[in-house]
Order: C-alpha cells, then structure tokens, then sequence
C-alpha cells in the first residue's frame, strides 16, 4: 500500500519560506516522476513542480526562481523549497508520484501567503 503524506504547510507573511515535503511509504514500481500540484479555491489544480526519474525537473513559470524540488531517496521523502512568497501561491499543495500503472496523490498541505 502506497501512501503520501505532505508536511511543512502554514501561515507566511509575503516574501517568507517554507519548505514542503512528502513522506512516500510503501514502493512504486517504475516511478516515472514526483511533483507538487497545488489548488487554489475555485481554481484548477495545476502543475508547480516535476521531478523525472532521470533527475531532470520542470517548474511552472510562475514558481521558477522561487521555488526548488528535490529529492531523497535514502529517506524516500519529496521536498519543495518555496522562497519569496506570494500571496497568489496561497493554495493547497499536493504531493503526486506516477509511475506508467496509474499516479498517487497525497492529502494535501495549505499553504497560506499573507500580504
């Protein structure tokens, strides 16, 4: 059984940090890729950050130069470095791992940016 679970969420004032990350339990076979999605009330979920399986990452233009992905496989754990802040970041962010079978999503971490 697979499971995600997203910590690092809460309360920062514009142009503070936080750092996300997401605990994975449990193996994926032929993990394709590891992101961060986020929603935004009344808005789509949309695409923050990707990390493939060859290391290479693709960011949202919205997030790139404030935000970082990374990675540990020793602790099998997703980070999302998130720097100068906005209050249109204000969402909840979601941890996904896919693989070619199907993806899995976490529960979900609020991220609240105050101006």
């Amino acid at each position: 059984q697979v499971q995600l679970v997203e910590s690092g969420g809460g309360l920062v004032q514009a142009g503070g940090s936080l750092r996300l990350s997401c605990a994975v339990s449990g193996s994926i076979v032929r993990l394709i890729s590891m992101g961060w999605y986020r929603q935004a009330p009344e808005k789509e979920r949309e695409m923050v950050a990707t990390i493939f399986s060859g290391g290479s990452t693709n960011y949202a233009d919205s997030v790139k130069g404030r935000f970082t992905i990374s990675r540990d496989q020793a602790k099998n754990t997703l980070y999302l470095q998130m720097n100068s802040l906005k209050p249109e970041d204000t969402a909840v962010y979601y941890c996904k791992q896919a693989s070619r079978a199907r993806a899995y999503w976490g529960q979900g971490a609020q991220v609240t940016v105050s101006s």
